[in-house]
């Protein structure tokens, strides 16, 4: 990947989207140094302008964008990177910089919610305590939900087939996280399948 950080005095600008949903968290500067360090690192740095320094995103407040993937545009002097962000990108607090909705929708918003109560071990949780119960438990209930969504899709009642469409789409993204996959990976067989 050749950067051409000559043309904007060292510095040039670095786009960052949610690589689960693709929505745009900020736009940040790395130098050439800053961009090495991400790349080693697997840690999005920049170069601070106002700092006038390097700086790692998320070096007081621990909210980290983890690399997911880099790329450079056809000019290459403009970098995408993929992050999964480890908390809010916004000193605002805001997920976002921007006030965009993510690109994906709500059931990419929905499962990392459901990975959050995951992995947050959330006594309360019916997500967690499914999750924990193991992968045959949840394959058991995925199956459930399977037949009772081929039940109602032989009735009339379109608001029963919805709900049961629901709870099948919500135990399967519960499946997805005990195979260590995701809703990405699943639409990624399909853009695949579709060319």
């Amino acid at each position: 990947m050749k950067i051409k950080f000559n043309k904007g005095n060292g510095l040039v600008p670095v786009i960052i989207q949610d690589y689960l949903n693709m929505q745009v968290l900020m736009l940040g500067y790395m130098n050439e140094e800053a961009f090495n360090l991400t790349q080693k690192s697997g840690i999005v740095t920049f170069y601070s302008r106002s700092k006038n320094r390097i700086w790692q995103k998320g070096e007081t407040s621990n909210n980290r964008l983890l690399v997911k993937k880099i790329d450079v545009d056809c000019d290459n002097d403009t970098l995408l990177i993929l992050a999964q962000p480890m908390g809010p990108t916004c000193h605002t607090g805001s997920k976002s910089c921007f006030k965009t909705a993510p690109n994906n929708g709500f059931l990419f918003e929905l499962e990392e919610k459901l990975n959050q109560k995951i992995n947050g071990m959330d006594p309360n949780s019916y997500t967690y305590d499914l999750y924990k119960k193991g992968i045959n438990k949840i394959a058991q209930k995925v199956g459930e939900e399977a037949v009772e969504l081929v039940i109602e899709s032989k009735d009339n009642d379109l608001n029963l087939f919805k709900n049961e469409a629901a709870d099948l789409i919500y135990h399967f993204l519960i499946l997805l996280k005990a195979k260590n996959t995701c809703l990405k990976d699943i639409e990624d067989v399909l853009i695949a399948r579709s060319k």
